[in-house]
């Protein structure tokens, strides 16, 4: 047994940066840092709305959620060829490997592209191909989820899926973001009930803005494996006994929650509280070239601002692994590696 309540929290900073962790929350979208949206936009001869990448990040003032998703769209314009694709995934993942990130689970969002006339096939070769550049270069394990655009039709979706599938090798599984508002997860039951059939892994964007019961759908409805956001559901007991019974995997993203008012400020956040109740809570960043904070950033803010501890840090990685889509062999792996980074850290401090 690790003697993690002996790390003092003087230590606690650098241990957060230095455990290793995955990332299963993190639209490759919202990586697009301003700096790349204006050279991929001057490669590709685009003009963009902004004058410079100081104006860009000054429309970062977000309301809520579709006001973050209308810049979010706007930004994804630049992106038309295999190469940009394959620039912004490698632009995300050597930072994710500076943060010690070993495996990550990269959302991405086909008709956001396919509606400017891009191909899903170049949007897939770009971004697996970086995902395998990482595996052999960095020691990063990336892979692809595709994600239907929620406030589109379950038509357009069913479409989007029958055009991925010929590249069915190169993503592990399926999800649903965009507007959550008005767009419940039943509205998608029929094509979720194919990608069970097809052997897809199933996540839902759930109880972010929406409420619990949105949880509960994407539970029942669309048979999700873990709910990204899901942080509404503290509001509804039952469904928290279910989440801690059932060890479903929430993952969280708090500098977004704070960014898009979810929460007023990130000491009001409740991922303590979930997480102390027992639930299979992750840390990610969702879109950190947008809501300002990559993955260490996330957790070296949120942890000040709820006074968290080693332990929490313990159980977070270590949810981190176990919520994710790898063989046990690969998970068990790298739980004995974040037992070693604790190991050296209580040796340190002793």
């Amino acid at each position: 047994m690790l003697a993690i309540d002996g790390i003092p929290a003087h230590s606690l900073p650098a241990l957060l940066k230095a455990m290793p962790k995955a990332e299963l929350h993190i639209h490759i979208e919202g990586s697009l840092e301003p700096e790349l949206i204006f050279l991929l936009a001057r490669r590709n001869g685009i003009e963009l709305p902004y004058t410079s990448v100081e104006a860009l990040r000054a429309a970062y003032a977000f309301r809520n959620l579709q006001s973050f998703l209308d810049v979010y769209y706007a930004g994804a314009s630049v992106l038309q060829h295999v190469q940009d694709f394959y620039d912004m995934a490698w632009a995300y993942l050597t930072r994710a490997a500076t943060e010690h990130v070993v495996h990550a689970e990269l959302f991405f969002d086909p008709q956001t592209h396919t509606q400017r006339g891009i191909e899903t096939g170049t949007v897939i070769l770009g971004l697996s191909q970086a995902c395998q550049d990482a595996r052999d270069q960095l020691g990063v394990d990336a892979h692809l989820i595709l994600c239907f655009l929620r406030h589109l039709s379950e038509a357009s979706a069913l479409e989007t899926l029958e055009q991925a599938l010929p590249y069915r090798e190169h993503f592990i599984g399926v999800g649903l973001d965009s507007s959550e508002l008005g767009n419940p997860p039943e509205k998608f039951a029929r094509v979720f009930a194919r990608c069970k059939a097809l052997g897809l892994h199933r996540v839902a964007h759930a109880g972010e803005e929406g409420p619990p019961a949105y949880v509960r759908k994407a539970l029942d409805r669309l048979e999700v494996e873990r709910i990204d956001h899901g942080v509404q559901a503290i509001h509804d007991p039952e469904l928290m006994q279910r989440l801690v019974r059932e060890r479903i995997p929430l993952t969280v993203c708090p500098l977004s929650n704070v960014k898009l008012r979810v929460f007023p400020r990130l000491a009001d956040h409740n991922l303590a509280r979930m997480l102390d109740m027992g639930v299979c809570v992750t840390l990610n960043s969702d879109d950190p070239a947008y809501f300002g904070g990559y993955i260490n950033d996330n957790f070296l803010q949120t942890f000040e601002a709820l006074n968290l501890t080693a332990r929490h840090a313990y159980d977070l990685a270590r949810n981190s692994f176990e919520a994710s889509f790898v063989s046990p062999a690969q998970c068990k792996g790298w739980l004995n590696d974040l037992g070693h980074c604790f190991e050296r850290f209580i040796v340190l401090d002793s």
